[in-house]
């Protein structure tokens, strides 16, 4: 018997912006393999629309995306090797559809990003935030590292700021994301989220009153110029890093002392 899949997100058309929002606030929007597999297929859905010229990923609640949800981590710390790799596999598909999304993307931050959201905002073409969002690349506390995420997250902060974040797990404020580049625009935390929402709008009008053509080509020329592109080679060698790490003595450690809210080994005397 096949279990149904409860929806993780709405998806909106108006004034030709599409609004993909994620709808579990009681786990702060945190992901697992169906919340994955039906950001992939939204993004996939109204990039192919021709009423679409734009696209706002958004979130209810108080954090924007804690990363991988608790009960999908459980299962994961059983995976082998090769569970390991498809599990990531479908995370760095869900990515690339985000970063490839014909249409132009805007994350629409209203809340705290951590580990694997802040792939969600960094695969997005522009973000904006409010002030007193907190983002974290916390992996390394956990014995993991932000493998499948690095390709976008590194492009949106650079590397110089990647080797401190990547390494330290640090929490750092929205004002030290947008110094970084990782967002664009800061707006303060009003009670309606007016702020934020007037500000999404007038970038959103701003790439709805472009020619349809000339921005999707746009697109395409910085993803074509800067750097390296992320192929699939790329993507294969990310997908195996996580694989690797997760599967690690240290790997699966972390993962059992963070769901069973201890201290790691590696604390421990």
């Amino acid at each position: 018997m096949t279990t149904p899949t409860t929806m993780a997100l709405t998806v909106k058309v108006q004034d030709r912006t599409a609004r993909i929002t994620l709808t579990r606030p009681e786990v702060r929007n945190a992901f697992n393999d169906e919340v994955i597999q039906q950001l992939k297929a939204a993004f996939e859905s109204v990039g192919a629309r021709d009423d679409v010229r734009a696209v706002v990923l958004a979130a209810e609640g108080p954090a924007f995306c804690a990363g991988a949800d608790l009960n999908w981590m459980r299962r994961m710390a059983d995976y082998t090797r090769d569970e390991n790799i498809a599990d990531a596999g479908q995370l760095a598909a869900m990515l690339k559809a985000i970063y490839e999304c014909p249409k132009p993307t805007i994350a629409a931050v209203q809340g705290d990003v951590f580990a694997g959201g802040m792939g969600l905002v960094a695969a997005c073409d522009m973000a904006v935030s409010v002030r007193t969002a907190t983002y974290c690349l916390s992996e390394v506390k956990l014995g993991l590292i932000p493998a499948t995420i690095s390709p976008y997250v590194i492009r949106a902060m650079g590397a110089r700021a990647a080797h401190r974040y990547f390494l330290t797990a640090e929490r750092f404020s929205a004002e030290e994301a947008h110094r970084i580049g990782f967002v664009h625009e800061l707006v303060d935390a009003d009670e309606g989220g007016d702020a934020l929402a007037t500000k999404v709008a007038e970038l959103s009008a701003a790439l709805v009153g472009a020619s349809p053509a000339a921005v999707r080509a746009c697109k395409r020329l910085v993803q074509d110029v800067a750097e390296r592109s992320i192929d699939g080679a790329l993507i294969a060698a990310t997908v195996e890093g996580i694989a690797d790490i997760r599967a690690s003595d240290e790997g699966r450690e972390g993962v059992a002392s963070f769901l069973q809210k201890r201290k790691p080994a590696w604390l421990a005397g």
